[in-house]
């Protein structure tokens, strides 16, 4: 039996530590996302693209409900994040034009 409060031998101190490193890397993700935002809307803008796109919406949703399943999270809260980030996205995109 393990002794409560280690997990695969590690302490709730290195476990959360842990989590800090992930959930750092998260937010530069989220940053990185944004800065592809930028691209894409002066694309766009060059282009004369609308800046929603449902078509581009419902397939980065579906992708990834999808990759949620197969990591056996949450696919519904997946979903509510990712449309967090989309409309991040799109309001990033209207700073632009």
């Amino acid at each position: 039996m393990k002794p409560p409060g280690n997990v695969h031998g590690m302490s709730l101190d290195q476990v959360r530590a842990e989590i800090s490193m992930v959930d750092t890397a998260i937010v530069r993700l989220i940053a990185k996302r944004q800065e592809l935002a930028t691209q894409v809307a002066e694309i766009k803008q060059r282009e004369g693209i609308s800046i929603h796109d449902e078509k581009r919406v419902t397939e980065v949703l579906e992708t990834v409900s999808r990759e949620a399943e197969k990591n056996k999270i949450n696919p519904a809260a997946v979903k509510e994040i990712f449309e967090i980030l989309i409309a991040m996205s799109e309001e990033r995109q209207r700073g632009r034009s």
